[in-house]
């Protein structure tokens, strides 16, 4: 992440000699020309946005999106296998999340709606060999009880019957389904777990013996759950669980942030966005966002243009990425070359 503005700072010395005065000026300006000029250079990385690596069609040489849908006792379940799959993950939704939101559109999948960070989540799985696995939970969030045994014998039936039974097993949750798989990790064999925005339910549960270990991803801007985590690592260490955290930390937007994260989002809109957060104050002057983007009424602003500057499926992948520059409570794929590597790192 690029740091808040820099102060540039020059010192100079006395004048001895009055032809070193007018040299050490010449200097001077053709050393701040240069400082000038590299500060330039780092703007540039600024408006051009995100490197290739963190841009939403990285994976388009590597792999796509070629998903099946089926319902299993009402319960919607949408997956994909790749070739020769070393591990199984089980993704779950935040709430008013929905497995389709994993997933491009596509003939396959109709009403899948792909958005950006769940979208880039399942193709790095899906390029590093994983078998994906995504549930809808039957409400708004998921439950603790019954649709916990639900989901357990969903996903011991599915790895089944693909003959997947040999390869670890893993699991993501983000905020309601962090708690979820922290809860469903006493029910299944995981190799390893990824907790993102989501502390757990560790007060509310006993943790069996041999419970996996466990990765927090969490955004510390969030300091009663920074808080929770702490504790909870301790308690989980107290049970010889092997755990660990990424901190997630804020992203000043650019002109290209947006289309750099949106699939269908075009660099001019991105751009007349980016201008107009700028003009309504949403943003500081180094770019961050003073709200995240449930709290800012950047859709209300909008409403008052009169052209159609965005398409209305656009507008939910651009509250979703303005609450990850936020970064106050948001699903990231930013760091699933991390993550992935966690997984991996348990699935001797």
């Amino acid at each position: 992440m690029l740091n808040r503005g820099t102060k540039l700072k020059a010192s100079h010395g006395p004048q001895k000699y009055p032809i070193v005065g007018p040299v050490l000026f010449l200097v001077s300006v053709s050393l701040a020309l240069v400082l000038l000029l590299k500060r330039s250079d780092e703007n540039t990385i600024l408006v051009s946005g995100l490197p290739p690596e963190k841009k939403w069609n990285r994976f388009d040489s590597l792999v796509q999106f070629n998903p099946k849908r089926e319902f299993r006792n009402g319960t919607d379940l949408i997956w994909q296998i790749p070739d020769s799959p070393k591990a199984v993950l089980f993704l779950a939704h935040g709430c008013s999340g929905r497995a389709v939101n994993f997933w491009d559109r596509s003939p396959k999948c109709p009403k899948c709606v792909g958005l950006p960070e769940e979208r880039l989540i399942v193709l790095q799985a899906l390029a590093r060999k994983f078998a994906v696995l995504t549930i809808s939970s039957a409400g708004r969030c998921w439950t603790f009880g019954e649709e916990r045994l639900i989901v357990k014998d969903i996903i011991t039936w599915w790895v089944k019957r693909q003959n997947l039974g040999k390869l670890p097993l893993v699991a993501l949750g983000a905020s309601s389904g962090g708690y979820f798989v922290s809860a469903i990790a006493n029910d299944l064999k995981f190799s390893s777990i990824t907790l993102m925005i989501a502390e757990g339910l560790f007060d509310h549960m006993d943790i069996k013996e041999n419970y996996p270990p466990t990765l927090f991803v969490h955004m510390p801007k969030d300091i009663r759950r920074q808080q929770k985590i702490t504790e909870f690592m301790e308690v989980l260490r107290n049970k010889e669980v092997d755990v660990a955290e990424i901190e997630c930390m804020e992203l000043p937007l650019s002109p290209t942030f947006l289309s750099d994260r949106i699939p269908g989002l075009d660099q001019t809109i991105s751009a007349r966005l980016f201008n107009l957060f700028r003009e309504k104050g949403f943003v500081d002057k180094n770019g961050y966002m003073k709200q995240d983007g449930r709290a800012t009424r950047w859709k209300d602003d909008l409403q008052d243009i009169k052209t159609n500057l965005l398409e209305k499926h656009l507008v939910h992948p651009v509250e979703e990425e303005l609450n990850l520059a936020f970064a106050y409570h948001e699903m990231t794929s930013l760091q699933s070359e991390e993550i992935f590597k966690w997984f991996e790192s348990h699935m001797a």
